[in-house]
């Protein structure tokens, strides 16, 4: 199992930054695609229409989202948490994704870069 630790700067306060990660309709604009998502805590998530799956494990508005992705019955889940910062160019955010198989590391690296806060980027610029 792997970790993988990053820093996006976003053009965007924290709030919006928090909006569009936890409101199920910006979630779908930005991504593209159908999503299941409450911002309360023991609630299951759904994004990329069922591609990433997960539970809801904290929330601190417009601050730090908490979850447990699954990745499989053979596999353990992992853990994501973001925390966003207030920057001068709007909102870093800082990703700590633990417990990623080695086997989807590459493409989870990938996926946040490119998929997540690359689609971000874009919703914000």
């Amino acid at each position: 199992m792997k970790n993988l630790k990053r820093y996006y700067t976003l053009n965007a306060t924290p709030k919006d930054v928090y909006n569009a990660l936890t409101n199920k309709t910006m979630l779908e604009i930005w991504t593209g695609e159908s999503v299941e998502m409450d911002p309360l805590p023991n609630t299951e998530f759904s994004l990329w229409g069922g591609s990433i799956s997960g539970l809801n494990i904290e929330f601190e508005e417009n601050r730090k989202i908490v979850q447990k992705w699954y990745f499989g019955e053979d596999e353990e889940d992992s853990v994501v948490t973001l925390i966003l910062h207030p920057h001068k160019k709007g909102t870093s955010v800082e990703l700590n994704h633990t417990n990623i198989p080695e086997e989807a590391f590459e493409n989870i690296a990938e996926g946040w870069d490119e998929d997540y806060f690359g689609a971000l980027a874009e919703l914000f610029n």
